[in-house]
C-alpha cells in the first residue's frame, strides 16, 4: 500500500472543504508517520490506550479525533489533547467531558453521535433523543465542552439508496439542530458521515468530514 499515493488520489477526488479523517486505529505509528509526511494531519482512533500511546510517539501538531464508543472512566486520559470527540451520546458522558475539560483548562470539541442505521449494534442518540437532549439545555451549562455538529454511520449494505436515505436523515437533523439551537453559532458546522465504502454518497448528501481507513492504510 503506497500511503502517499492513496492520500494524493483521495485529495484529488474529495472537495477541499471536506475534511479527511485518516482512521489509523490498529495501524502502527510508522504508517501514521508516513501519512503525516504526505501531508495528512487528522487521524482517528477508537481505543483510548492506543490513542494515548500514539499521541506520545508522533508529531505534536496532529489533530487526534476519537471516533469510537467512549467510556466515562477513560475521558481523563484523552482530555488534555483530543481535538474532537465524535461519539458524545449521553448526558452522563457530557458531564464527564465537561469535568475533565475543566481540569485541563480547555474546551473539548464534540459531535453528537446519532443512530441512523438499521443495525442495532450502532450506538448513539435516536434523532428524537438528540433533539430532546439539546432542548433540555444542560449542554449550555458546560463551558469546557463545545458541540460542533453531528456524527452518524449508515447501515453496512450494498443498497446505496438506503445509505443515501440515512445520510439525508442526518443532514436534515443537523439542519434542524442548527435552526433551533445554534442559529448564531458558526462553530456548529460539522457533519461527520461517510467511510471508505460509502463516502461519495455522504459527500453528495452534505458531509463535511469523512472517516477513511482502508482506502489510505489498506486492510488491517
Amino acid at each position: 500500500m503506497n500511503i502517499r499515493r492513496e492520500i494524493r488520489t483521495l485529495r484529488r477526488s474529495i472537495p477541499q472543504d471536506v475534511k479527511i479523517v485518516a482512521v489509523s486505529k490498529f495501524h502502527p505509528a510508522a504508517m501514521i508517520q508516513e501519512a503525516y509526511d504526505a501531508g495528512q494531519r487528522i487521524f482517528g482512533e477508537s481505543r483510548v490506550q492506543e490513542l494515548v500511546s500514539k499521541q506520545q510517539q508522533l508529531p505534536g501538531d496532529i489533530e487526534w479525533h476519537f471516533i469510537g464508543g467512549l467510556q466515562r472512566n477513560k475521558v481523563k486520559q484523552i482530555a488534555p489533547f483530543v481535538s474532537l470527540i465524535h461519539s458524545l451520546d449521553s448526558e452522563r458522558l457530557m458531564l464527564e467531558i465537561e469535568k475533565q475539560g475543566a481540569a485541563c483548562e480547555r474546551v473539548i470539541p464534540c459531535l453528537l453521535q446519532v443512530h441512523i442505521a438499521e443495525e442495532e449494534t450502532k450506538a448513539g442518540f435516536s434523532p428524537d433523543e438528540c433533539l430532546l437532549f439539546l432542548k433540555s439545555g444542560r449542554w449550555r451549562e458546560c463551558p469546557h465542552l463545545k458541540i460542533k455538529g453531528v456524527m452518524g454511520m449508515a447501515t453496512f449494505t450494498d443498497d446505496s439508496e438506503q445509505v443515501r436515505k440515512e445520510f439525508r436523515l442526518l443532514k436534515s437533523l443537523f439542519d434542524a439542530c442548527k435552526e433551533q439551537f445554534f442559529p448564531d453559532n458558526p462553530s456548529f458546522s460539522e457533519i461527520s458521515m461517510g467511510m471508505s465504502g460509502d463516502y461519495p454518497i455522504a459527500i453528495e448528501e452534505g458531509s463535511t468530514m469523512v472517516r477513511l481507513g482502508s482506502l489510505i492504510f489498506g486492510e488491517r
